[in-house]
């Protein structure tokens, strides 16, 4: 496996999944483009990334060999023009992690798709590497005190715990506050233990932001939150929260329909995972994302992780990480009849489906919008529009009212499939109501 340089312009091409021969190529594509031709080769680049600085023809040439558009192109500023994308695991690379992300997020644009090879590479790296012990970042910089760290800690929380129709207005506040954690760890001075509670919290809150932007469709930019995660998670040891995050960036592969990319790391993730919800979670996911692959194929595979979910799960006491305190026989229930609908066993996959909706609690708004379009989905499966028609207006309803884009694309994902059903009862009203 190559190894990871550190130079911006070798980490942006691991991170678009290139290699150097493809690079190089690219290059020359690119010169071809304009009638030219490019003298490039390897040895160049290498020298490009030993610290030469290329001309500006030639970086307009790497920029469009990477995939992105010639204005991004700042040739006074190489290298920091480019999108880095993805930062290697190591020693102090939570702080760089961290202000990639706040720095990709300020961009009206996102130029850069961090690649599912590039993802998994960093899952494996996470599930081999050992963490540097944590200490002083600065000396001589400012004091960090308990209560301004507790203070952080509580109003994050608090955030966090608000309802979910209310917590679509926290972005912003959210984005301050791990500004704010960002500065604290690049410039404070702190013991040890500070330093422990700083970097659970920004990786906590890098996993809530992410979630907010994967929800709003910025996927690029809730991969750079939920790897700013897990550079934190890892700084503080702390291999459940590492798991949760590395689950996170599985969920987000496995929507954008990458199922190889999604199950690799989500295998990464279990060797490290301790806490029986966590690895309860982690396992649904992974029997998701193997169904939605291969369905029927890896049956005996997608059954053992159902059964280990669902082990877990009953061993699962309340004392939970924080990211997965909700896991619940609701969730087992409707990913089960999730993973049961790829398998072909549409009746019962229905009766999980239904049976766990019915046990959600009232407070997860967001989650029930999502079972609703699962059961609405179920319903079809079973030729009956009717139902479907309702749960699918429910759901978009209730979207729209707290928020969710996410949840108004799966009810989205379903139009086409009530067209052969447009004279069926309520399938008009929904229709139109999902074209207002």
């Amino acid at each position: 496996m190559e190894a990871t340089p550190q130079h911006p312009l070798a980490v942006a091409r691991l991170a678009a999944g290139q290699t150097m021969d493809a690079f190089v190529s690219g290059i020359h594509d690119a010169a071809a483009r304009r009638g030219l031709r490019s003298g490039t080769d390897e040895a160049r680049v290498r020298k490009w990334q030993r610290g030469v600085t290329p001309s500006e023809e030639s970086q307009i040439y790497i920029a469009e060999a990477l995939g992105w558009s010639p204005d991004i192109v700042r040739a006074d500023d190489w290298p920091n023009w480019l999108p880095n994308g993805l930062i290697a695991l190591g020693p102090r690379s939570s702080v760089p992690a961290l202000r990639e992300a706040l720095r990709t997020a300020m961009e009206r644009r996102t130029f850069l798709t961090i690649s599912g090879a590039a993802v998994t590479a960093l899952a494996a790296d996470w599930a081999t590497g050992s963490p540097d012990a944590l200490t002083r970042t600065i000396n001589d910089g400012k004091p960090i005190g308990e209560d301004l760290v507790t203070y952080l800690e509580n109003s994050t929380t608090h955030l966090a715990d608000l309802p979910t129709e209310q917590r679509q207005h926290t972005p912003a506040l959210l984005d301050a506050h791990l500004a704010t954690v960002t500065d604290l760890l690049e410039h404070g001075r702190y013991t040890p233990g500070i330093a422990l509670r700083l970097h659970t919290l920004a990786a906590s809150l890098s996993q809530t932001i992410a979630w907010h932007r994967f929800d709003q469709g910025h996927h690029t930019r809730a991969s750079q939150h939920w790897i700013a995660g897990l550079h934190n998670a890892h700084a503080a040891s702390d291999h459940n929260l590492g798991a949760g995050l590395l689950g996170d960036l599985a969920y987000q592969a496995a929507w954008q329909g990458d199922h190889t990319t999604a199950a690799r790391i989500l295998e990464h993730a279990l060797t490290r995972a301790q806490n029986p919800a966590a690895r309860s979670l982690l396992q649904l996911r992974l029997a998701r994302t193997l169904a939605a692959r291969h369905g029927p194929s890896e049956r005996n595979a997608i059954l053992r992780a159902l059964a280990a979910a669902e082990l877990h799960l009953n061993d699962a006491s309340t004392d939970r990480p924080a990211w997965c305190a909700w896991m619940s026989e609701a969730d087992l229930a409707v990913d089960s009849g999730q993973t049961l609908l790829d398998l072909g066993d549409t009746r019962r996959a229905h009766q999980l489906i239904t049976e766990g909706e019915q046990m959600l609690p009232s407070a997860r708004d967001k989650t029930r919008g999502v079972f609703l379009t699962y059961r609405a989905a179920s319903y079809l499966d079973q030729e009956e529009p009717e139902p479907a028609a309702a749960a699918a207006a429910e759901a978009l309803l209730l979207a729209r009212r707290i928020g969710a884009p996410r949840c108004v694309k799966l009810v989205d994902d379903l139009l086409p499939r009530f067209e052969p059903y447009s004279h069926a009862s309520g399938v008009p009203e929904f229709l139109h109501l999902a074209a207002a």
